[in-house]
């Protein structure tokens, strides 16, 4: 969750989507805002001059920019705010939210000029239809695999027709793999798998990336570029409209 994955130990081998509920239960919301709410402060420490060492992670949020222009864009998942504040510097209309009350605090003491709130994935804050481009980095990573697909069915409704979704997760050769995240039960992703999630969603993926870890990485790192179709104004996700 919020760009900058707080990982240790070893992953566990791969197992089907819908069998993480049955054999780990869910953790809630509250439960992952909790968490993080105890390590805000050391995160955004950590994280505070990544970026200048992540090439791939800003050649794709350069990318996302430059197909959203302007907005208005919504990081879910936002974290200190250093994801909002890099694209909102390349001219994007942009606001934050976190589960993490703590999170937000920080976010807003960093960057005072621009807006954070707190907020769940499962809510966009913005009316059906409206938004350019939803970028959600890492933020998918808590959430268990079965509620993958309710959570990109929300993405969808929320993004205006031609907007796009930009999502960066671990990393997992095949399917989902549940690892031992520091702060929160977590799962990576197969490109492939979430492609497929976003297909079924309505999106139509425009670009999949997977990049070797870096020194301070175990998982290879995965982005994922979709789009909702013009054509998809009033169709259903998952069908495709006649005509």
């Amino acid at each position: 969750m919020l760009g900058f994955p707080l990982t240790g130990g070893c992953p566990t081998s791969p197992t089907p989507d819908n069998a993480y509920a049955a054999r780990m239960g869910n953790i809630s919301a509250d439960e992952v805002g909790a968490a993080y709410d105890e390590v805000a402060e050391l995160y955004t420490d950590m994280a505070r001059d990544i970026m200048a060492a992540k090439t791939f992670d800003r050649a794709m949020l350069d990318a996302f920019a430059e197909l959203v222009p302007g907005g208005p864009v919504v990081e879910l998942g936002c974290g200190p705010g250093r994801i909002a504040a890099y694209l909102a510097a390349r001219g994007l209309d942009i606001c934050g939210t976190d589960i993490s009350a703590r999170m937000i605090e920080v976010a807003r003491r960093e960057y005072p000029g621009l807006r954070f709130e707190v907020g769940s994935l499962a809510e966009p804050p913005a009316a059906p239809g409206t938004l350019a481009g939803i970028v959600a980095w890492y933020s998918l990573i808590h959430t268990a695999p079965p509620q993958v697909p309710d959570i990109l069915d929300g993405f969808h409704r929320a993004l205006r027709p031609g907007g796009y979704l930009l999502l960066a997760f671990q990393g997992a050769d095949d399917g989902v793999v549940e690892f031992d995240h520091r702060v929160a039960r977590a799962y990576r992703w197969s490109p492939d798998r979430l492609g497929e999630l976003a297909r079924d969603a309505g999106f139509t993926v425009k670009t999949r990336m997977v990049c070797a870890p870096d020194p301070d990485d175990r998982f290879d790192q995965g982005y994922l570029l979709a789009v909702k179709p013009p054509e998809s104004a009033g169709s259903t996700p998952g069908t495709t409209p006649s005509g």
